[in-house]
């Protein structure tokens, strides 16, 4: 079953405020399974073992809801827990 994981964005602040509640109200309403985390930029910085948990239960498809793709891949690679090549990634920066 494909999972949704939702990133808040709650350090950088890169992303406005309006944007990501929009995304997360259209998460709600969709009905489907979703995880939000509050930043994924800190746990990979962590090396949260979340994120590998995450990456290997994603054979049914993984769909990260956060910023540049280039930098969720490489965060996720920073943790040690590379993303599968078949993860969608909807950047919340350039999608509003």
């Amino acid at each position: 079953m494909p999972c949704t994981l939702y990133c808040r964005c709650a350090y950088a602040q890169v992303i406005p405020d309006d944007v990501k509640n929009r995304h997360l109200e259209e998460l709600c309403a969709s009905g489907e399974p979703f995880e939000a985390v509050p930043d994924l930029c800190e746990m990979a910085a962590r090396r949260d073992p979340k994120l590998g948990e995450l990456a290997k239960s994603a054979a049914g498809g993984l769909r990260i809801i956060a910023c540049h793709p280039r930098a969720v891949k490489g965060l996720f690679s920073q943790a040690g827990s590379p993303l599968p090549d078949d993860a969608e990634i909807v950047n919340m920066r350039e999608n509003p």
